[in-house]
Order: C-alpha cells, then structure tokens, then sequence
C-alpha cells in the first residue's frame, strides 16, 4: 500500500503529461483519489480568465459518465467530486480515460478535457468460484490434464500479471500454456498414479499472485475426489473349501459356502461367484451368486461321481475374479462302465499329415469314482495313431486395469499315463505379456495359474490369443494343446480429447432463439459407455453466459438461448468440458464474436443551447452543442447530422459524436423573430436509422431600428380662440424593434416662434404623441408656426428620429370691422360737400372699413341704415361708395346725415356703424351756418373725453404699479406679456401682390386719396393708403385759426402709419373744427 499513499500525497501536484490543440487538453491521476482532489488548473491550461468562466456559466458534461470530476469555477480548477474506480469505470480498457466537455456560453464554446486514471495496485486476484472439485478416476495415466480456470484480477498491466502455485506438488503439478490470443491456459497435470484405495480425497491449494507492488494473493481449494476403478480382484478367504456329501443326500442342501472380498468400493464391490467348467458337476452343484453357498441341486450318484471339485469363482463388475477350490467327496461303489461316444471323425487324412493330427474325437465317460471311474483308452493295434485327451479352447476376459500379477486360474490337462508319463509340466505362448506358475494340489495334481506381468492397455490392443501347452514325462514327449482367447476389457483411462482446442465462430445480434452457432466435438479412446461423451459449459462461466448459450449434451451443439446484443456484449468466450461416464473431463474454448446490425437508432443529447441569440451576431455563432451518440458499431454507429429547412443556421461536426449549430447568416429579428429547428442525425448503416431533435430559437432584439414617423411633415389646423389644453392631433412613431427597444418616447425639439420658445405654445406626450395647445391662439397675431418633434427609442444607446409638424391657425369671426374713413370723433365735424349742380351718380364720399379677420370672416358689405333723405343717396353694397342717385335740386337741404352699417360675411356676423355728414351747398359760409349747432350738439362729448382720459390714466398708473411689484416673480409672464405687445400685427401694413389697383376715384382731392385694392380672389379684399403731393383739404374750425393742411403737419403723415392706432390718428387729422379745441 505504499505506492498508493505516495500517489494519494502526489495528487495535488500531478500532471503528467498535458497538451492543449484545438481547444483539447489532458490530464493523469491516479485511480481511489480522495474527494476534493485537484485534477488540473483548466483556466491556466486553456487559457481562460476566471471572469469568463463566470459569465459564460462554465460547467462540465460528463456524458453517460457519472460526474466524476467537477469544477471549481472561482479557482479555475477541476476537482474530483468522488473516488475514481479505474475498474469500475473502463473494466479492461486501456488506457482508461474520463473524456469531458467544458461548455460555455455568451457567446457559446466547449473544449475537449481527457482525464487519464491510472491504474494502481488495489484489487487483489479472485478466482471465479470458492472452491474447486474434481472426480477423477483412479485409472487416470500419468499426464492426464485437468483444465483450471484463471484467476482474475481487475488492475491492469503489470498490477494484473499473475502467477500460480500448487501445493502440494507430490500428486499434481500445474502446467501454463499460452494461446495465440495471449491468453493463457491453466492445466492441473497427473504426475503420479492415483491409488482410490490408498487415499480418496486429495485437498490442494492453488494461490494466484500478481505483479503490483505490493504483490496482493489469492487463494482456492481444489478438492480431488478420486473414482473408484475396478483395479483390485476379488480375494477368497480360503483357497481351498473341503466338504463330504453322502451319495444319498437330498436335493437343496447347503454343502458349504465361500466368501470373497473386493478392495474396491461401490459396483466395483458386489462380488458376483460363478462356478468354472467342472463337468456334471454343473448339473450336480450350484453356487449361489450373492451368497456364495454351494448347494446340492441334483442327486448325488456315488457311481458317477464320488468327487467333486468344483472351481468356484468371484467375479466383480468389471470382469475381475479370484477362484477357489471346493473338494466334495461321496461315497460310491463302481456300478457304472465307460461310455464311448464318437464326437468327431474324419474318414481319411492326407499322408503328410503332422503328427497329433486329430483324427476323431471320443468321449469317454465313467461315471464311478476313483479308480473304478477311471477311464484309459487305448489302441490295440500298432498302428501309427494315438488316443489323446483333448480341450483345445477357452476364453477368458479381463479388465485392462488390472494390475501386473494377476493371476488367471486355467483348467489342468488330463494325462492318464502314470509316473514319468503323466503330465509334467506347460508352456504359454507367446509370453511377454503373460507367465504361467502350476501350483502343487493336495492330490498330487498341479494347478496351472495364468500370472499378467504388465498392464494391460485395451486401446493398444484388446484381445490376445495364448497357446497352452501340456507336456508329459513320457518317450516321446506328448503333449496336448488348448487356445486361450483373452478379451481385454475396458477401463476409463482416458480423458475425451477435443478436435480443436480453439472454436471460433460469429453471429449477428438479434439472431433468433435457436439458432446452432458451431458444434463442438471430442472422441474418448475408451469404448462401451466409457466412450460416451456428454458436453457441458463450464460452471465457472458468468450467469448471463449460462442464459445466453447452451450445449447439447450428445450433440455439443452450441445453440444459441437468449437474445443476443452486440451493444451489450460483442464477443464472448466459453469454456466448453467434454465429460465421460468415469468423470474424465477436458476443455476447449469457443470464442462466439457478435457481429452488429444496424438496430439502435442515434440518441441525441442537448448539451448546451441559447434560447435566445441576439440579432446581428457574427456568422459562425454557436447557439446548441449536440451529443449525438449510436451505440452500434462501424459505419452502423457513423451519424451525420442535417438541416433540411433553408434557414440561416448550419451544423458542424466537431467530433465524432459532438456537433454544434451554428448561425450561417446574419440574423434580423424584425424579418424573423424566431425559428423552429429540426435537426435529424441519420447513420451510415443500412437501412438508415435516425433520429431528430427540434430546437426552438428566438432572436433577441437590438436596437438597431430607429422609430420612424408615420409622415416627414405633418400638418393641422386650429381654430383661434382655443382653450388652452385643447388636444390637435397625435404624432405617431412606430419602431421595428421588440419591447424596450420599441417603446417610443416622443419629445418637443426646443425651437422658438417669434422669440418665444415653441413649447409655451404645443406640448407632446411623451407616450401617446398627443399635442396640445398650451395656449389660446390669435390668428390676427399668428397665422401658422413649425416646430419638430423627436420620436425617441428605449434602446441603448436610443435612437430617435424627427418630424416637422406645422399647425395653421385658423381664423374665427372675433373681430367687427374697423371704420377708418370717414373718421368718426366728437370734436370735429367732418362733411362732405355735395354741390347742388351734382348729376346722378356724383361720389360724396366712400366709407372705407377694414376687418382684421380673413377670409369670409373679412369680407364686407355696406348698407344706408338711415338717411335724412334716402331717395337722395345710395351706398355700393361692395366698395361702400356713396353717391346720389338722383339729381340734386334746391329743395334738399343743406344738413344731410347718413348712417352707414358695415357688416362682415362671418358667422355669426359683425358690423361697425358709421355716421356721414353731407352737405349741400354751394358756398361754404352756407356749410357753416348748418352746421355750427352741432358743435353746441356736441359740447358734452368733450368733458366725457377728458373723464375718460383721466380714468384711462388711473388705471394705467396701477397697473404699472403691479408689474413693478411682481416682476422679480413673474419674468416669463412679464416677457410672454412683452410678446403680445409686440406682435400686434399693423392693419394693412402691405397690399399683396394679388391685390388689383382700381385707381384713385373719389370727390377728395382736397388732401388725401385712396385706393380701393380688390384682389383677384373675390372672398378677399382690403385697402391701402396714400399721399398725393401738392393737394390740401379745406378744413374750417370755428375759431378759423387752423386748417386741415396745418393739422396734418402738426400730428402725423399717413404714409408713416405702422399700426392700427397711427392710421386712427392720421385719420383725426381731417376733421372739422367747430370749437377752440380738439
């Protein structure tokens, strides 16, 4: 554990390699570091500012990884949130590797980081179960080889290198062989006999040791369990039994009984006794199979046998056997004679005939006992033939297990000469596998006992065929010969053995239940039910293994018993063991690799995506980074991702399973505020499976639209006379953009009209665009005025644009015509003279009046409202022309007095009345003396005069009293009053350049004349003024002191009239003085 706390003290430092290409970097730690743990400092690596790992939201996509690293967005660094298992995160993989995204965004970015963990030394081997048996049979060969199965260990490179030791070595020893994969089998390997009998349970340890520092170990028992095999013989108790039976004995008696013993264990045990050949003694004698009891099943005839012995024996299940001899002697008296009976006989012989040729074959039988039951035959002739007793074959069967020193009883040769000439001895051949030992009988008789002096090998060979031969003491020699047929029988010596060691074979994923993958086969040298080999899957094999796969018992068929998912497991290995019926066993391995088909559509993963991009972001502007992932394989796991909609955006690949959508154009909300994105991700595979994700995206606003007015120039009217307040019109902005960029605000551009800033005029709302009149309007003073407004945007910075609105007054009938001629005032008299020699048609005089409205509002009219005599004088209804309509005569008198009315074509109307004098005369003493009672007429006008002057200055003195008092407090209304002031407007300053000239008509040439200007619109009209040089006008006070002409120069010219109260005094200038004043 060293190693490890050294890497644990090193974490916080260590790097071991970094690089940073294309927005990649890479880091090493090692697995089982604690939480809190420093992987790298990602700010430094990729060289980002702490700031924008704040505002862009850094963060790490681990994928399907569980978030084993964080980041620690203050530091810039990357953290481990938990402990690394290198194991439980990559298994086998190396290298082993955490691949990551730091994704940020405003504006949108990722890298790639690669966190490498190192292996360390922390899993110690375990072996796939907790204790291994085997059943091996006692007869396994030296060299039998049983498969063990690997230890695992989870680490990998040197940490996982394993090796392996047995204890103890004095039975097995193990044996590693390595395979062209690089694996390695593992083998137990019999190097020494197995002996069921000695020792049947064996308890081995096999431990497994890897290559970390620290090495760690692990261990598993191996039990041995040796089978039993039929190596030992049955053993009798006694070799020989001895028993008398009285000739008379009755049917079913017990004689004696026998008992053998078997070393071996179960079947191989149950001893079963036979009784060998002995004649009649068959017929005479059984033994019981079980028991072992000899029992008497016929009669016993002393005359055909006296004595029996009966060669009795035991016999396992596998073919072993022992014998004994069971001698019963009757007693008999010799009442029977020899029976001969030809068997066999051959007419004629060839004569080169061997000798011992067998000519014919007799049976010779005497049933008495002893020597009255023995038998000779013999030729009386000398003749070249001889009578032989003859066997000439058996066969015996024997387990190839049997041990060097068997035995096999065989029968004896039968000699009926004596002495020397009896049987003497035998001969076996051949004899290098077999030796014969005769064994002396109590009788003087020898028994011949078949000895195996090496181990029988059935597979070598399964038969044998002996010759025995009996040899006499005799001169010649004769002799006599038997074949011995031995049928090896046999044993389970050796283990199946597979064709190939290696099977490998494919298969698609999601092939059907059922289906054969490749048959596995392994032939047992063995016969019989030795042979029959039955397959099986390791059990030492995972549990989905067992669940996915079986093999046919007979067949070793692997057939396909599950589904199969190459996304699941792409290639598997199994442990197939051919087993036989004596629990020899061997192994092959098939390796079954998956092949992919295209049925796992991609999946796709929104990593990062900006809900909203503002409009006018650079081409290129990631707004999503997909994680698009097809768990298939090859070109089935190849996606593309695609946007089939024409739309400003693209997909990119940036990796193999990483793509971002980007924007392809410049974007512009007000053509398109948002867009639905449909990105479908097809494989390469065939046919194409795909998936599709839609993303919706909003283009946020900038303010990059200016409002803009509905018109450049708007125009109004307004009647004059308005309340103040009175709303004109609205002026109306819109502006393209979106919420606060578009919220228009409108304002009143400072200007001045006649010096007077515009907004003591109009005022505009700032939401609605409203106007309103701040004040009463005077058409007489101001007929139209401009001024701009600004529509203003909420954006920032704002933008804004103007508009010029112009607002005509209109005019309203407030004004009554003004009278300018004749002048009308109480201190003089004016009149007209009218000679009494006047024609129809003479002009007395002309009313001239002017409105100050315009329009209707100013046209005039006249009409004689009163008259002394009205049949004497007429007015023109349009140029208030006074003439006579009939002839003057002497009657009419001198003092004529005409009302006039002046009336404008307003609605309502407005007037103004003036009053004419005319008079009649000749002379002007006459016009004097009519009129000097109107001056007395007229006296009282003049102290109302001079009242109302003296009120007039009253009112004059305390209203500049007030404006001294408030004019430190009232500036603006002192200047707005200074302004009224100012722009009264002089009454026909000037004739426009419509008006028409009438030329100068009238009765004045007495001092002044006038024109009449008609312009060429007729619903306008108006008059202008004056000076012809050289004439006067006789004007008569009654004081005689003035004139007219003295007058006029005393006061004013009419050619220097600049307003409404200079033409008044101008006009007061033609007067009649009819008093000492004016």
């Amino acid at each position: 554990m060293a190693s490890f706390v050294m890497w644990h003290a090193a974490a916080f430092f260590m790097i071991l390699f970094r690089y940073s290409v294309r927005g990649q970097i890479s880091y090493s730690i090692p697995e089982e570091m604690p939480k809190g743990s420093i992987v790298g400092n990602i700010s430094q690596g990729l060289g980002l500012d702490l700031k924008r790992l704040k505002s862009g939201k850094a963060r790490i996509f681990a994928g399907d990884n569980t978030e084993f690293v964080g980041l620690n967005k203050e530091r810039g660094i990357l953290l481990t949130e938990e402990k690394i298992d290198r194991e439980a995160l990559c298994a086998k993989t190396t290298p082993c590797a955490l691949h990551l995204q730091l994704i940020l965004e405003n504006p949108m970015e990722w890298y790639d980081v690669a966190v490498e963990i190192i292996d360390i030394n922390d899993n110690a081997p375990s072996f796939p179960k907790g204790e291994i048996t085997f059943e091996i049979s006692e007869s396994a060969v030296i060299g039998a080889r049983f498969m063990l199965e690997n230890a695992i260990d989870l680490d990998v490179g040197s940490n996982s290198h394993l090796s392996y030791s047995l204890k103890p070595t004095d039975q097995f020893v193990l044996s590693l062989q390595s395979q062209t994969d690089g694996d390695r089998n593992m083998e137990m390997v019999l190097q020494k006999a197995l002996d069921r009998e000695n020792k049947e349970q064996l308890s081995l340890l096999l431990t497994a040791v890897d290559g970390g520092e620290p090495q760690l170990t692990s261990t598993v028992r191996i039990h041995v369990t040796v089978l039993d095999i039929n190596d030992n013989p049955p053993v009798f108790n006694e070799r020989v039994y001895k028993a008398t039976l009285p000739e008379n004995t009755p049917k079913d008696t017990v004689i004696t009984s026998v008992s053998a013993s078997d070393a071996d264990e179960g079947s191989n045990a149950i001893i079963t006794y036979y009784m060998s050949s002995t004649g009649d003694a068959n017929d005479l004698f059984m033994v019981d199979a079980r028991s072992g009891k000899i029992i008497l099943k016929g009669s016993a005839d002393f005359e055909k046998a006296s004595r029996y012995q009966l060669n009795i024996q035991a016999r396992d299940q596998g073919g072993l056997s022992d014998s004994c001899k069971v001698i019963i002697d009757l007693t008999d008296i010799n009442d029977n004679k020899p029976a001969i009976s030809t068997v066999s006989m051959s007419n004629s012989i060839s004569e080169q005939s061997r000798p011992s040729t067998v000519v014919a074959m007799l049976n010779v039988n005497d049933l008495d006992s002893g020597l009255n039951g023995q038998v000779h035959c013999y030729i009386n002739d000398n003749i070249p033939f001889a009578i032989a007793s003859s066997s000439s074959f058996f066969s015996l069967q024997t387990d190839e297990s049997a041990a060097a020193g068997a035995g096999f009883m065989l029968g004896r040769a039968f000699d009926p000469d004596v002495g020397t000439n009896a049987l003497q001895s035998y001969s076996l051949k051949p004899s290098d596998q077999f030796r014969l030992e005769l064994h002396n009988q109590a009788d003087g008789s020898k028994n011949v006992e078949m000895i195996l002096q090496r181990p029988l090998d059935r597979e070598t060979q399964s038969s044998f065929t002996l010759l025995l031969e009996a040899f006499d003491g005799g001169d010649p020699v004769l002799s006599g010969t038997v074949q011995i047929h031995i049928i090896v029988l046999d044993n389970n010596d050796n283990a199946p053995v597979f064709m190939q060691k290696v099977y490998k074979t494919t298969i698609s994923e999601n092939a059907p239940k059922g289906t054969i993958l490749t048959m596995v086969s392994a032939s047992d040298a063995d016969e019989g039910s030795n042979s029959v080999v039955t397959y099986h899957i390791s059990d030492t094999m995972d549990s989905n293994v067992f669940d996915m796969f079986l093999v046919k018992e007979q067949t070793g068929e692997l057939i396909l018993n599950g589904q199969v998912d190459y996304e699941k497991g792409s290639h598997y290995e199994l442990n197939i063991q051919a087993k036989d019926q004596g629990g020899l066993s061997n192994a092959c391995k098939v390796i079954i690799d998956v092949l992919d088909i295209n049925d796992n559509s991609p999946s796709i993963q929104i990593l990062s995506s900006s809900r909203s991009i503002p409009e006018g972001s650079k081409s290129g502007t990631v707004v999503a980074i997909l994680n698009v992932d097809d768990i298939d394989s090859g070109v089935n796991g190849q996606v593309q991702c695609v946007i089939n909609e024409n739309i400003p955006f693209a997909i990119t690949s940036q990796s193999s399973s990483f793509f971002s959508l980007q924007t392809e154009q410049d974007l512009d909300r007000e053509r398109k505020a948002e867009y639905n994105i449909s990105v479908i991700c097809p494989d390469d595979g065939v046919p194409s499976l795909s998936s599709s994700v839609s993303l919706r995206v909003q283009i946020s606003d900038v303010n990059d639209n200016a409002p803009v007015f509905e018109k450049s120039l708007y125009e109004s009217c307004v009647l004059e006379n308005n309340t103040p307040g009175l709303s004109i019109f609205t002026v109306k902005a819109s502006d393209a953009d979106w919420n606060q960029n578009a919220r228009v605000s409108y304002i009143l551009e400072d200007s001045t009209v006649n010096g007077v800033s515009v907004s003591s005029y109009v005022s505009v709302h700032p939401d609605s665009g409203l106007i309103t009149a701040v004040r009463s309007f005077d058409y007489e003073q101001l007929k139209d005025f401009h001024f701009r407004v600004k529509a203003q945007d909420g954006g920032s910075p704002p933008l804004s644009s103007n508009a010029t609105v112009k607002i005509i007054i209109q005019d309203q009938n407030d004004n009554a015509p003004q009278v300018l001629y004749p002048v009308q005032t109480g201190a003089f008299i004016v009149a007209e003279i009218v000679p009494r020699a006047a024609d129809v048609g003479y002009l007395v005089t002309k009313v001239v009046a002017v409105d100050v409205d315009s329009g209707q509002n100013a046209w005039l009219s006249y009409k004689l409202q009163k008259a002394t005599d009205r049949a004497l004088f007429g007015v023109g209804l349009q140029n208030g022309e006074i003439r006579t309509v009939r002839q003057v005569t002497d009657k009419d008198a001198v003092k004529q007095k005409l009302t006039v009315v002046v009336e404008d074509n307003g609605q309502p109307s407005r007037s103004a009345v003036v009053s004419i004098n005319v008079a009649v005369a000749d002379s002007f003493p006459e016009v004097l003396s009519e009129f000097t009672d109107f001056t007395h007429e007229k006296q009282y006008d003049e102290n109302l005069t001079f009242y109302l002057v003296l009120a007039l200055a009253a009112v004059s003195f305390l209203f500049i009293t007030c404006v001294v008092v408030i004019i430190s407090v009232k500036i603006y209304r002192w200047r707005q009053s200074r302004f009224l002031y100012q722009s009264n407007l002089p009454v026909i300053p000037y004739y426009p350049p419509h008006y028409a000239d009438t030329g100068v008509t009238g009765t004045l040439p007495h001092g002044y004349n006038y024109e009449v200007c008609m312009t060429t619109d007729s619903r306008k009209s108006g008059c202008k003024f004056s000076t012809l040089g050289g004439q006067t006008v006789l004007v008569v006070d009654p004081s005689f002191a003035e004139t007219i002409q003295h007058t006029i120069k005393k006061n004013s010219s009419i050619d220097d009239l600049s307003s409404a109260e200079s033409v008044r005094k101008a006009w007061r200038t033609v007067r009649l003085r009819v008093s000492g004043r004016e």
